[in-house]
């Protein structure tokens, strides 16, 4: 059997968090759970004026520059779980930008030479940047940076509403474009049930795993900037153990080796434990044991949310 793909029933809660109605509560909510963090990429500069070598050495004593980051443009500003960064726009000997500043928490402020610079805030993997003038006179005025950002919320059951243990689920989440060679770009891997991930605005395509073998669902997920989405996986797949005994209800048969087939034939799992577990998609299959020398088979089905146990009688090659 191939592996389980395609779009799949999914049950989505938004926590909307618009400025009209609250404009804390997305951020708020960010906050109260288990968050993943990650870099953001830095674009290329182009057409900066470097502060001079003297001015960077003396950037205690230059200007004050006050730097704010929102969810959205109307939203309040962050106080929590931002990573502010000041670059030099001149790459340094080993190609990359000279990090001059940086801080974290909330509104942040610098204190820097005149001259360019390269401002990147990041909100776990959202992010934003921006150039940045500091005049030798005059007002500096206030950096506002817009993160166009939200969060993402996932979980997964089986069948119609059957709990799946969290160390039996993994996420995969990628951009929603295809690349030319057919493939998508990975953002974030092994992603855990719960937990919330700071995304830029967008739609993602998200790949849920639940056991190893071949119940997997694929997604397209919409995060939506200043919200919190929650999506709940469908997957229709169960778990199953199999043994081989001498009697209904037996122990298990130590020293017995497993395979499990397709209705057509194709290995999808095998394994050399006395009382193997397995998560498998919802169809036909045929179970394999080996014991010395001897086979027994099995035919049974998989239904989606109904866990079993496959026995193999001794006596019923």
């Amino acid at each position: 059997m191939s592996r389980q793909s395609g779009l799949v029933q999914l049950l989505f809660w938004l926590l909307v968090a618009s400025a009209a109605a609250s404009p804390s509560f997305a951020q708020e909510a960010f906050e109260t759970f288990k968050q993943l963090n990650g870099s953001t990429k830095m674009p290329k500069l182009k057409a900066f004026s470097a502060p001079g070598a003297a001015a960077i050495a003396n950037v205690t004593q230059g200007r004050s520059v006050k730097l704010d980051a929102k969810l959205t443009d109307a939203g309040e500003p962050m106080q929590h779980g931002l990573s502010w960064r000041v670059f030099s726009p001149i790459p340094g000997a080993d190609g990359k930008l000279p990090l001059l500043a940086s801080a974290e928490g909330g509104s942040a402020a610098f204190q820097l030479a005149p001259g360019d610079y390269f401002v990147n805030v990041s909100f776990g993997r959202a992010g934003a940047t921006k150039k940045l003038k500091v005049p030798v006179e005059g007002e500096v005025a206030n950096q506002v940076l817009v993160l166009d950002a939200g969060g993402m919320s996932l979980s997964a059951i089986s069948g119609a509403d059957t709990h799946i243990p969290d160390k039996q689920l993994s996420f995969d989440i990628y951009a929603s474009e295809v690349r030319e060679d057919g493939e998508r770009g990975l953002v974030l891997a092994d992603v855990k049930p719960n937990t919330i991930v700071r995304l830029n605005a967008g739609t993602y395509h998200v790949v849920s795993e639940y056991g190893s073998i071949n119940a997997v669902v694929r997604a397209d997920i919409s995060v939506e900037a200043g919200e919190l989405t929650e999506a709940t996986i469908q997957h229709r797949a169960s778990q199953v153990g199999f043994k081989l005994v001498s009697e209904e209800g037996g122990e298990a048969i130590a020293d017995t080796a497993w395979s499990v087939l397709t209705s057509g034939g194709d290995i999808v799992a095998e394994s050399v434990s006395a009382f193997p577990v397995m998560v498998l998609a919802e169809g036909q299959y045929t179970a394999v044991a080996r014991n010395k020398d001897k086979l027994f088979q099995r035919d049974f089905e998989v239904k989606a949310g109904v866990n079993l146990d496959v026995e193999l009688m001794l006596d019923q090659p």
